[in-house]
């Protein structure tokens, strides 16, 4: 794993990649969090789809919902990139809309798009 950290609208946003899963479950989860804190000193991350296990793109698993509970419960907004097209789920086209009128976790096409979101919500 890998952290970059930038700064963009005077935040601390790490950029977290990798070449292979880093989130499997709810406490591999919880040690990225802790560990971009103590490294990158940051509450906001970016994360390319495929750091993330494929099971998490299916909400019948509820794992999704139970690891962006995490990132809230711990006030840490994620952006997540990718190519997310690839997906037919009607249910998780909707998870991924509401949330990205939310304020906390983002689903986005570029690293570049995720870095400016991540800069301007509060």
């Amino acid at each position: 794993m890998n952290i970059t950290k930038v700064e963009a609208g005077g935040k601390n946003i790490a950029i977290v990649s990798g070449s292979e899963v880093l989130i499997g479950d709810v406490q591999s989860a919880l040690d990225l969090i802790a560990t971009v804190h103590y490294q990158a000193d940051s509450e906001r991350i970016v994360l390319n789809k495929s750091l993330l296990n494929e099971s998490f793109f299916d909400l019948k698993t509820r794992l999704a919902g139970e690891i962006l509970q995490k990132f809230i419960n711990y006030r840490v907004k994620v952006a997540i990139v990718g190519d997310f097209s690839v997906y037919t789920s009607k249910s998780l086209k909707d998870f991924i809309y509401e949330s990205n009128n939310g304020n906390d976790i983002f689903f986005l096409p570029t690293e570049e798009q995720a870095i400016e979101k991540l800069s301007q919500v509060k």
